[in-house]
């Protein structure tokens, strides 16, 4: 049995609260320039951290007994919200207390992973607020909230934006139904400001299956894409190579493990670059984890409390 949709806790985000401010256009300091990783052969790994409960550095606990390299390549933190300003009628990039309070900290929970060669990526989630990524009323619209997540990877340091198009209840609050334009306008304005970081897609939602306008298809404007149906195996149906695929997603903790070592084999076999993983927790999921790495990596995975 597979989890339909992620079983989030994010009460913080639903919480009647200000609006988190971006000061635009400033640029984090990174610190010390990325270590080189330990080789390793084999797909990329994605792990997504409900920061609500978890904390990222959970990501570069996990190592390679053969080889020491980092089992996890992309950590994702998850979520910022896309919110909906009533007053201004437009969409607003929104930061719980939980999200804020990891930007703020980049030096200690972002930057340790960035040394180890770990990307780390910002996931944004709809907000039942009726904004979305598929209802910007026009180009123009799509093209600011663009600039503000590129001006928050900018100011944080971070790697790149995810995508995840659920929760937005389009219509709340007057706002308009899907239409074509709005996700090849958000994602093509990006990917200019961005050229050199990371746009994945959880490929679920109106924007997930609207990648075309006007002559401009957005699909190779992504770095990843991956299934957003965990225990399960569902090829993402976007034109990207199997390089860039993830069709097994696996829960941490919940899907079983012969399921992850079977939706690993699967990946190795079949020939496609990503494992995607959710809900990293503080425990030692070390079994859980050496049942995808044996298969992915031909190694079981070491934890460092």
């Amino acid at each position: 049995m597979f989890t339909p949709v992620r079983s989030r806790i994010r009460t913080a985000a639903l919480a009647l609260s200000a609006i988190a401010a971006l000061a635009l256009g400033a640029t984090a300091t990174t610190g010390a320039a990325a270590a080189p990783a330990a080789a390793k052969q084999g797909p990329t790994s994605v792990a997504y951290v409900e920061v609500n409960n978890n904390s990222m550095l959970n990501v570069g606990k996990y190592t390679l007994a053969n080889g020491g390299g980092n089992v996890f390549d992309v950590a994702v933190i998850f979520a910022a919200n896309i919110n909906y300003d009533t007053g201004r009628k437009a969409a607003t990039l929104y930061f719980n207390e939980n999200v804020q309070r990891v930007l703020d900290n980049a030096a200690t929970q972002i930057r340790p992973l960035q040394q180890k060669g770990i990307k780390v990526v910002l996931s944004v989630l709809g907000n039942h607020q009726g904004a979305g990524f598929a209802n910007f009323p026009s180009q123009q619209a799509a093209s600011t909230f663009a600039k503000r997540l590129s001006d928050t990877v900018a100011k944080y340091g971070l790697d790149g934006i995810d995508f995840d198009d659920e929760y937005a209840e389009y219509g709340n609050n007057g706002t308009g139904q899907p239409n074509a334009s709005s996700f090849v306008y958000l994602v093509s304005a990006l990917r200019a400001n961005m050229p050199g970081k990371i746009i994945s897609l959880y490929n679920i939602g109106p924007a997930a299956s609207r990648l075309s306008y006007g002559g401009v298809d957005v699909s190779s404007k992504f770095d990843y894409a991956w299934n957003p149906y965990y225990g399960s195996w569902q090829v993402p149906g976007i034109a990207l190579p199997k390089s860039k695929l993830s069709p097994a997603a696996v829960e941490i903790g919940r899907t079983s493990q012969s399921t992850a070592a079977n939706l690993a084999r699967r990946t190795v076999s079949e020939g496609y670059g990503v494992y995607l993983t959710y809900n990293l927790d503080g425990a030692d999921r070390s079994a859980d984890v050496s049942a995808f790495t044996r298969e992915l990596y031909g190694s079981d995975a070491h934890y460092t409390p």
